[in-house]
């Protein structure tokens, strides 16, 4: 059977499903979301018994990127962070930078912690920090929905290690993407600073007492958890690697659908579309965006290989893709917000004003800062041997950032704590 005739008979068959389903089902508008999902489940499964070998092939792919890449540079971030929210680590850090964090992102101090671990381990460690602040009551619904909208990053790792390096063999392109989405990062929180502004913050700064208040709160968070260190460790360990199961279940799932939708030629179909509306867009760049749309990583390695467009068009495309983060990141963050009352449907606008706003940027700075250098910089021999990273190497990597991170805010709260009190 060739591929077009599969998917016909795929198509044929949810059109019969829906037409059954539609005949038998009352009030079948008020349903029609639900139905939706069961459909393209349906789909999906479908898709897998018809195209056994793509999918495995697509299964395979997606376990080992899990393993090597993401598994090592994630689960240090996971743990570390369950460990430090359980001693107060993070309620001390809070109570050090409230006076920075409230004035510019209208979040308490605690969110300086999630923002941090967010810009430097990138997709999805920010989104878990923000939902076990909002779970153990740290920080309001409000507050954290303020939080979530520029604590969910990518890392300088991915930026300019994998695309960067790797897939446009330009260390300079992974400069001006990750400034460009940091840039963006920072204006989404400015704009959602707004967000229920009349609402009073939670807690108030004590500036009086400045290290004696940061130090009340560690205490007090720390009596509040009870946990001894062994049973905190345990249950960090735990819950660290529960969330890397979750993360490499839909790195696995999405890489299958991705390959299901190009052996079906449904991609090709909506990049044809695409590419024949006003857009003035290439089936070639329609099918890479189409692709990084529902996952990040493949679609930004389409990008750099298309040769109908333009550099700077490529590189702000990517930029787009790395701030909206792909589906399969909206599903790994929806997950660890389940547990709590942070408004999703606000969460994907937040990406998508990431996306904008990165590709406006990359586009401003590449023109005014960036094209020079980019231009000397692919004149070099090849930078690939920068990028070259072990299981080992990138875990370590993930530990020794992890800690430098706390240290760091740590050492930026008392030094502004010093100021502040020389000041008063």
């Amino acid at each position: 059977m060739t591929n077009f005739s599969s998917t016909l008979l795929i198509l044929f068959l949810v059109a019969l499903l829906f037409y059954f389903f539609k005949s038998k089902t009352k009030n079948f508008n008020k349903h029609i979301k639900t139905l939706m999902l069961v459909f393209l489940s349906i789909s999906t499964v479908i898709a897998i018994i018809i195209y056994p070998k793509d999918a495995v092939d697509a299964a395979k792919d997606g376990l080992l990127t899990w393993f090597n890449i993401v598994l090592p540079a994630l689960l240090p971030f996971f743990i570390g962070s369950e460990i430090l929210v359980g001693l107060g680590v993070v309620n001390f850090i809070g109570a050090l930078l409230q006076p920075l964090m409230t004035p510019l992102f209208n979040v308490p101090g605690e969110g300086a912690f999630p923002f941090a671990i967010s810009v430097t381990s990138g997709y999805p460690v920010g989104a878990k920090v923000v939902s076990r602040l909002r779970m153990d009551k740290v920080i309001s619904q409000t507050e954290s929905q303020r939080l979530i909208s520029f604590c969910s990053t990518s890392g300088p790792l991915f930026m300019i290690g994998a695309v960067s390096i790797g897939m446009f063999n330009n260390v300079v392109i992974g400069q001006l993407i990750a400034v460009s989405h940091y840039l963006a990062v920072i204006s989404v929180g400015f704009v959602f600073r707004f967000y229920k502004r009349k609402e009073k913050p939670v807690k108030k700064t004590n500036s009086k007492n400045y290290f004696q208040n940061a130090f009340g709160e560690l205490i007090k968070a720390r009596q509040k958890d009870g946990r001894n260190i062994g049973t905190l460790m345990g249950d960090a360990v735990k819950e660290g690697m529960n969330t890397m199961l979750i993360v490499g279940g839909f790195i696995i799932l999405y890489s299958v659908i991705i390959r299901i939708l190009h052996v079906t030629h449904l991609m090709d179909f909506l990049s044809t579309l695409i590419s024949q509306t006003p857009l003035e867009i290439s089936k070639e760049m329609s099918s890479a965006v189409l692709s990084g749309i529902m996952e990040m990583t493949n679609g930004c390695k389409n990008i750099s290989l298309v040769a109908s467009s333009t550099l700077v068009v490529k590189i702000s495309m990517v930029s787009f893709l790395i701030g909206w983060s792909g589906f399969s990141i909206h599903s790994q963050a929806m997950t660890m917000m389940s547990k709590t009352d942070i408004n999703g449907k606000l969460y994907i606008m937040a990406k998508a004003m990431q996306g904008v706003f990165g590709y406006i940027y990359t586009h401003i700075l590449y023109n005014f800062i960036f094209k020079d250098m980019i231009i000397e910089a692919s004149n070099i021999s090849n930078p690939r041997y920068l990028f070259s990273p072990t299981w080992l190497s990138v875990f370590r990597f993930s530990l020794e950032l992890g800690f430098i991170i706390v240290i760091t805010l740590v050492i930026i709260g008392i030094i502004y704590g010093l100021i502040n009190k020389i000041k008063v």
